[in-house]
């Protein structure tokens, strides 16, 4: 197994991070930082009274990842192995994915599990499992 870009202190860094913000997020509004829940209210405003805060929250995602990659002086590009067609496919099975499951692993895996809620641990299982099998497959079997 090779690993790169192993980088424990800034991989803890952002983990305290994020789980700072789902804090604060419940704390000041008592909302789930549900990253796909969010994206769906802020792309479907006539569903939701308040879209203020959900805006800023993912503008602060986008925004605090290009601020990482200017204050740590990372000047290369991400680059993508898969095709186009496999990109969007597997984009669809996850959006499909966090619809059928009610969430994503924002929302199950780092504030259901803090609640000890089971439907999440159930649900972060799931998400776990599913990661498991596809990249075995796809790595050992195809």
């Amino acid at each position: 197994m090779n690993i790169y870009n192993f980088t424990p202190a800034s991989a803890l860094l952002g983990g305290i991070l994020i789980g700072l913000s789902a804090v604060l997020l419940v704390a000041t509004n008592g909302k789930i930082a549900g990253i796909s829940g969010i994206v769906r209210e802020v792309l479907n405003p006539s569903a939701v009274k308040n879209i203020d805060w959900r805006f800023l929250f993912l503008m602060g995602l986008i925004g605090g990842s290009l601020f990482y990659r200017w204050l740590s002086g990372i000047e290369n590009s991400i680059t993508l192995e898969a095709s186009s067609l496999a990109i969007i496919v597997g984009g669809a099975l996850t959006g499909f994915g966090t619809a059928i499951s009610g969430g994503c692993t924002s929302g199950h895996g780092v504030c259901g599990l803090a609640r000890r809620s089971l439907r999440s641990f159930a649900a972060t299982m799931s998400f776990m499992f599913t990661g498991v099998i596809t990249v075995f497959v796809l790595r050992h079997m195809l």
